[in-house]
């Protein structure tokens, strides 16, 4: 009870460069990640709605598999077991990056991608059958039709949901400090650690999980209501 709170501490020296960094690093993993996971949720939406066998029963195992089980088991997953998954080549340039760093956003983007490809789905389900039926008469194959006339009418549609993922992926980043990903949330523990300041460290990475969240979704909604929506019109 006795506790006197002192936030020059933590928002001093390099304690501040820290948090500084800690930011940077979850925008950074953040942004890479989610283009990532709109590019393979997508592939993997249109093949779920091809009507290829082996395709869709890919495509099905991806979503319910990553959907259906824990984010961080999934994190140790590539974290542990790239060794064994993936080929010499890429080992040898993922430890050349940063492989931290690599395995987060590998393990986000799945993650990410398996939600996303339903909301596509829900969205593409949503128009009508007959417009896909009047492309195809047109001349367009089903790939040409799912880009230029379904699938942009389809991310209008599910732009609400999309605000959603984003959001649950830039909160989700805070799970890669568990393999030493130096973002926001690993940089409060460092803080915690050296200064035995946590209240201050993680209010303060609190309040800024509040402003990137509250922007983004601010930045989403206006680009639907300004540009999607004006193109629809």
């Amino acid at each position: 009870m006795n506790y006197t709170f002192d936030w020059n501490k933590v928002l001093s020296g390099e304690y501040l460069d820290w948090i500084i960094s800690g930011v940077g690093v979850t925008l950074q993993i953040s942004a890479v990640s989610l283009f990532i996971a709109l590019l393979l949720g997508t592939t993997i939406a249109v093949m779920r709605m091809t009507k290829i066998k082996p395709l869709i029963w890919f495509s099905a195992s991806f979503t319910e598999f990553f959907r259906n089980t824990p984010l961080l088991v999934q994190i140790f997953f590539w974290y542990f077991g790239a060794d064994s998954l993936l080929p010499r080549f890429a080992l040898d340039w993922l430890y050349e990056q940063d492989f931290e760093f690599c395995a987060g956003v590998i393990a986000l983007s799945v993650y990410t991608a398996a939600f996303i490809a339903e909301e596509i789905r829900a969205g593409v389900n949503s128009i009508p059958k007959n417009q896909l039926e009047a492309s195809r008469a047109c001349g367009l194959t089903f790939i040409q039709a799912m880009r230029y006339v379904i699938l942009p009418q389809a991310f209008r549609i599910i732009v609400p949901p999309m605000i959603s993922q984003a959001l649950n992926l830039v909160k989700n980043s805070s799970l890669c400090m568990t393999i030493g990903v130096a973002e926001l949330t690993y940089m409060a523990r460092q803080i915690e650690s050296y200064t035995f300041r946590g209240f201050e460290a993680f209010t303060i990475s609190t309040l800024i999980y509040l402003c990137i969240s509250l922007i983004v979704s601010f930045s989403i909604n206006f680009y639907n209501k300004r540009f999607l929506r004006a193109v629809s019109y």
